[in-house]
């Protein structure tokens, strides 16, 4: 790369302002979001934890208490009155995007990631992590592949509005870093 393209990618670099990392839980959102923030220098959020922090219980737990439409509805709460700095990388949680008018409102206040896994090596990460996610702990082998592969085909219309979409097969921060400068600059 030239001088000039370097230069160009570290200007573009410090005007990504938001970005929101989308797609399905067990696509490295949070792994990578916490590289890519490392790398660029921005602080890194993860929309769970300020939903769990601010209501003082495990979503699991507003889940079962309260039920799916006042989670989505207090998640979404969450998402447009949190105060975010002016640079940020933000895990959002993998339904997020898919209520109300949240992939929308994501594109208008900054650029959005989608990091898109097929079912089969979604089901092989999260195998080790169904007893945290409630929606998988019952589900094993291929009917955990089935579950994955019906809810991504509800989701990925959604997902699918994301500024930039990236295979999340060994996907690392320099390589969005490098999609995100793209974007910045085209």
């Amino acid at each position: 790369m030239h001088k000039t393209s370097y230069d160009n990618s570290l200007q573009a670099n410090k005007e990504l302002g938001l970005v929101f990392l989308i797609g399905f839980m067990g696509c490295g959102k949070t792994t990578l979001g916490r590289k890519l923030a490392s790398r660029l220098g921005y602080l890194f959020m993860d929309l769970d934890h300020i939903f769990e922090a601010q209501e003082g219980v495990t979503i699991g737990e507003y889940f079962s208490k309260y039920g799916e439409d006042a989670f989505r509805n207090l998640e979404s709460e969450v998402l447009k009155t949190h105060k975010y700095p002016a640079h940020a990388i933000i895990a959002t949680g993998g339904g997020l995007p898919c209520f109300f008018d949240n992939m929308d409102w994501m594109n208008a206040h900054g650029k959005t990631v989608y990091i898109k896994l097929s079912p089969k090596t979604l089901a092989d990460r999260l195998q080790n992590e169904k007893d945290e996610r409630p929606l998988l702990r019952e589900r094993h082998g291929e009917a955990l592949v089935q579950f994955i592969a019906e809810k991504l085909e509800e989701r990925e219309p959604f997902y699918n509005k994301a500024n930039i979409i990236a295979n999340g097969l060994s996907l690392t921060a320099e390589k969005v870093e490098e999609l995100l400068s793209f974007k910045a600059t085209s």
